[in-house]
């Protein structure tokens, strides 16, 4: 046992990339959450019959490969987006038009989460718009197999850190739309759990104010994105839960699970791309 795994408690909460490892090593349920704004994109993106492929930071050909290979559209950033009209990061480029498509979706943060942690009982994209409907569906898959959920609040990476420092930047979106989440849930907290419960308790009649304003946020705006944050700090607004199923991120149905859901088979390894920071 690892004296930092929260144990014995059902309901945990970790930070970033390590915070994933250490839960998919512990087989938990994972929720990711990236609230600005690949997991309020991915929402959104499923909600209108899109099918999502995570793909993770790194190398652009190769997720140009394996957008190829599969099929699918490979987003762009942002400011591309802007000229081209093609989907990116924005949960705002995706629409009715995407029905029925696919595409390969990376970011910095909330992709290479799910990366690391896809070989676990259930993987799902939380955030605050469909902060609800990911507990009850994370509750659900939780009494079926008995096993912890695990809230991952992705965070953000400081610019230009040196080799011997922490990259990760705790952004306070993804601490409160973790919040968000796990007050819906039933089952022990751990402390780490509790507090960000009670953060999120405390802050949520001043969320939009506080989504807006934080740093992540403040970027966003700056770089005239104030619409996505607009978008993302809402609440509860969606009841589309994704779920990673076959290397992509579809829609959680629970009437149609099998009696004896079972751990989904171990996705595949692959490099991917930085397409944008969020």
């Amino acid at each position: 046992m690892n004296v930092y795994d929260q144990s014995p408690y059902e309901i945990k909460m970790e930070w970033g990339i390590k915070g994933a490892v250490e839960a998919a090593k512990r087989k938990d349920i994972i929720i990711i959450v990236d609230v600005l704004s690949f997991s309020s994109t991915v929402t959104t993106a499923v909600e209108n019959g899109a099918v999502i492929y995570p793909f993770p930071p790194g190398q652009h050909e190769k997720a140009k490969a394996y957008a190829f290979e599969i099929g699918a559209e490979l987003v762009v950033g942002r400011a591309e987006a802007i000229k081209t009209g093609k989907p990116s990061l924005s949960p705002l480029s995706f629409s009715e038009k995407s029905k029925g498509k696919s595409f390969v979706l990376c970011s910095l943060n909330g992709a290479a989460c799910v990366d690391v942690s896809k070989k676990v009982p259930a993987l799902f994209a939380g955030s605050l718009i469909n902060a609800k409907a990911v507990a009850e569906a994370a509750q659900y898959v939780k009494n079926k197999l008995t096993v912890p959920i695990t809230v991952i609040a992705c965070g953000e990476r400081w610019a230009n850190s040196a080799q011997d420092e922490n990259e990760l930047r705790p952004g306070i979106e993804d601490y409160l739309g973790a919040g968000a989440i796990i007050s819906f849930l039933k089952g022990s907290l751990s402390p780490e759990a509790f507090v960000c419960k009670q953060a999120y308790e405390a802050s949520k009649h001043t969320l939009p104010s506080l989504i807006k304003n934080c740093g992540s946020g403040r970027e966003l705006i700056e770089r005239d994105f104030e619409e996505d944050v607009h978008v993302c700090m809402q609440h509860n607004t969606s009841t589309t839960v994704p779920m990673l199923s076959n290397h992509q991120f579809i829609s959680f149905e629970q009437p149609n699970l099998d009696e004896s859901f079972t751990v989904r088979p171990a996705e595949s390894e692959h490099l991917g791309t930085e397409i944008d920071h969020f």
